[in-house]
């Protein structure tokens, strides 16, 4: 377990979550307000989806519709009136005024229609980074409400059916009152570098072969995201950890974490796996990740992770070119 004296100021060169050079982390993008105060107007919701230039967006378990164009993937948007039937969820509304809603349907036979040829039912990790800015916020939003609602159809403190309130973003028990919130994951995900400055990566046997990337774990009940990375990094690698540096955050609905991005400084380098979460891990500078990930010797982390970000602030820019296999 990690010493709970741990120094929580920051120790060596500071990474910026933002740099020119690097593109926005695609999963925490949002074009459209989120408008929370009209949740609970249930005049005001009326009226934004009768609209006609009000959106409506489609997700089904955890997938929502797209369609793939000679401009790019995006949204399948409909007007309300084009809607299917579904528990509907208010997602915002954009600097113009138009409203966006989801309705979440079974992927079959409500996504049949003229008006939906050549959608098709897409998830994030698919098509996340690819879509635009208003698209992926929508997405994320939905797709992390619609998982949360699959999840919680019943009351956990008296067992009784929940019902939807709040546009989505509250379910209620008709039987005891009580109010259930989404349940949001936060899991930490560090990079960690040591006296050296090189960084620390690892790889397990869950990922595909050959793809190494940034220690992560989940907070614990009565812990602080600082004391958690420390633990995460001592059970995961056996390095130990002295000091702890927020850098970013990414909203991770796979089904309900956000991930929150630390780097980390060692103070005793020594690595001892344990054999279960991390099944190998290594320190590279970076003339080493450079040459590993050109030759193919490693895959790094994928675009749509926040672990990449927290690698590439570290090396200074855009990683190389995987080899074309």
């Amino acid at each position: 377990m990690a010493d709970s004296s741990l120094d929580l100021a920051p120790a060596g060169r500071s990474l910026n979550g933002h740099r020119a050079d690097l593109p926005p982390l695609a999963l925490a993008q949002a074009g459209v307000d989120r408008t929370a105060a009209r949740r609970l107007d249930d005049a005001w919701l009326a009226t934004a989806w009768a609209d006609q230039r009000s959106r409506v967006m489609i997700v089904s378990t955890s997938e929502a519709l797209v369609r793939t164009g000679s401009d790019g993937t995006e949204l399948v948007l409909l007007a309300s009136a084009e809607a299917p039937d579904g528990e509907r969820y208010f997602l915002g509304a954009d600097p113009d005024g138009v409203a966006y809603f989801a309705v979440a349907v079974d992927a079959s036979p409500a996504l049949t229609g003229a008006r939906l040829t050549g959608a098709r039912l897409a998830g994030l990790r698919e098509v996340g980074a690819v879509l635009a800015v208003r698209d992926a916020g929508l997405m994320v939003h939905a797709i992390g409400l619609d998982a949360w609602h699959r999840a919680h159809g019943f009351c956990a403190r008296c067992g009784q059916p929940t019902e939807a309130v709040a546009a989505g973003h509250v379910r209620r028990c008709a039987s005891c009152d009580t109010e259930h919130y989404p349940r949001i994951d936060p899991a930490v995900i560090m990079l960690v570098l040591d006296a050296d400055d090189r960084c620390l990566l690892g790889t397990s046997a869950r990922r595909p072969v050959n793809r190494w990337s940034t220690l992560a774990g989940f907070v614990e009940p009565g812990e602080s995201l600082e004391q958690a990375v420390a633990r995460e990094v001592a059970e995961e690698a056996g390095v130990t950890v002295d000091s702890v540096e927020y850098v970013t955050s990414q909203p991770w609905p796979f089904p309900s974490s956000i991930m929150l991005g630390f780097l980390a400084h060692a103070s005793d380098p020594r690595i001892e796996v344990d054999g279960e979460e991390v099944a190998e891990a290594r320190w590279f500078s970076r003339a080493e990740l450079r040459t590993a990930i050109e030759t193919g010797a490693i895959l790094p982390p994928t675009g749509l992770s926040i672990a990449r970000r927290l690698v590439e602030l570290w090396y200074g820019g855009p990683l190389p070119a995987e080899p074309v296999s």
